[in-house]
Order: C-alpha cells, then sequence, then structure tokens
C-alpha cells in the first residue's frame, strides 16, 4: 500500500492517538508466511514525530475497520489501561448466514485457543461476552451490530458460529455454508470510542464499511448516508 493511501485512511489524529480505517485482507503484524503488513507501513503515519506509532490493539486480517495506534510509549501504556479495563467501545457490524432468534442479547460462551490461529467454545476456557443486537435481514443474511465486552482471539467469530450464525465469508469457523455466499469476511470495525482525556467527551471515530460489504448491507436494510 503506497504511503498516501494509508495516510488518506485516516480517521482521528492527536498527539497521543492515530485511529485508521484498517483495510481488509491485511495482516496487522509480520506473519510466519511473509508478505504485507500493516506494522511495516507505520513509519509513514509518524507525522514529524520522531517514533513510529504502535499498535494499541489488533483486528483479524480480514476484519476491516477501526484501529487505534499510540504514538509513544506513554500514550501506548494509557490506550494500554484503557483496553484492558474494557472502557474502550468497540462496535462492530456483521453479515451472518441465518439470524438470531431474539432481537438482541449477549453470548457468554467461554473461548479457549485449541491450535496456532484457532479457537474454541470450551468450558476450561477464559470468560467472554459479545452483546448483539439485530439491524435487519434479508432471506438467509442478517445484518448483526456487535459489542465485544472482552478482548479474545477471533471471539465475535466463534461466538456468532456457536450462536448459530456464522459470519458471511468465514472459512475457518463458517463450517463450509458461509463460503458459498461470500468469499471475503464481512466483518467490520465499525465504530470505537475511548475515554481518553478526563473531563473532556470520548475520543469517537467511525469507519464507512468496505464496498464488499455494501450490497449486502444495502439489502438488509442499511441505507448509505447521505454525503
Amino acid at each position: 500500500m503506497p504511503d498516501e493511501d494509508l495516510v488518506g485512511r485516516l480517521l482521528y489524529r492527536d498527539a497521543l492517538m492515530l485511529i485508521i480505517d484498517k483495510p481488509a485482507g491485511l495482516s496487522v503484524h509480520e506473519g510466519g508466511q511473509g508478505g504485507a503488513s500493516l506494522r511495516t507501513m507505520l513509519p509513514a503515519l509518524r507525522f514529524g514525530l520522531p517514533r513510529t506509532p504502535e499498535l494499541a490493539h489488533r483486528l483479524d486480517r480480514d476484519t476491516s475497520g477501526c484501529l487505534v495506534l499510540g504514538r509513544h510509549r506513554r500514550a501506548l501504556a494509557r490506550l494500554g489501561r484503557l483496553f484492558a479495563e474494557g472502557r474502550v467501545d468497540k462496535v462492530y457490524w456483521a453479515l451472518t448466514v441465518g439470524a438470531p432468534a431474539q432481537a438482541q442479547g449477549v453470548i457468554d460462551r467461554p473461548l479457549l485457543k485449541t491450535g496456532p490461529g484457532r479457537m474454541a467454545v470450551h468450558r476450561r476456557g477464559q470468560p467472554s461476552q459479545t452483546s448483539w443486537r439485530l439491524l435487519g435481514s434479508m432471506g438467509r443474511i442478517a445484518w448483526l451490530e456487535l459489542r465485544p465486552l472482552t478482548g479474545r482471539m477471533h471471539q465475535i467469530r466463534v461466538h456468532l458460529a456457536a450462536l448459530g450464525c456464522p459470519v458471511l465469508g468465514d472459512h475457518l469457523y463458517g463450517q463450509g455454508t458461509a463460503s458459498l455466499l461470500a468469499d471475503r469476511l464481512q466483518l467490520h470495525a465499525r465504530a470505537v470510542s475511548l475515554p481518553l482525556y478526563p473531563e473532556k467527551p470520548p475520543v469517537r471515530a467511525e469507519a464507512s464499511p468496505p464496498a464488499a460489504m455494501t450490497p449486502g448491507l444495502i439489502a438488509c436494510g442499511w441505507t448509505i448516508p447521505a454525503s
């Protein structure tokens, strides 16, 4: 990705923090298989500071949307505390195969790492909770808003699969059904809100859904905001 394209994905910038709209298909860390990663591109976001910004959290390679970066060590420490204390509000949108029976609810299932890059619901796993709300549906496809209340790897994907509504395009947890309808994971980090500054409103950023999700969202009732 050219530097100017990454800069063009900037959603928020101040002295402590950056928020960018990460594209789907780009790993945030270098992997064993090589190839491009976001971390190697971050020097383009220094904006005059001596240090390269660093990831305050992470998104899966195939998940798009809001990603928070700290601009120096003290900022990263402050952001790390907010994430660890559960004070960061993260909103995701997903298109799923099948809709829940209720309009909203909380998935409370412990998650355990069962292999490299793989999680599963397991009674010996770590406590994990995801709240969800049904925003619309069309045929077999549903549009859900999700808020992870804990921060486990692949949490939303595993929880939705356990609910019987795997994320559309999820080749890992969709049990072969999601891939018939989409070739890319339909999961997007829609918004993030952080109480970074005392006595000030939380900093909030919102990322538009990627083009690959737009047709499905529109079919489920989403209206593109007027520019």
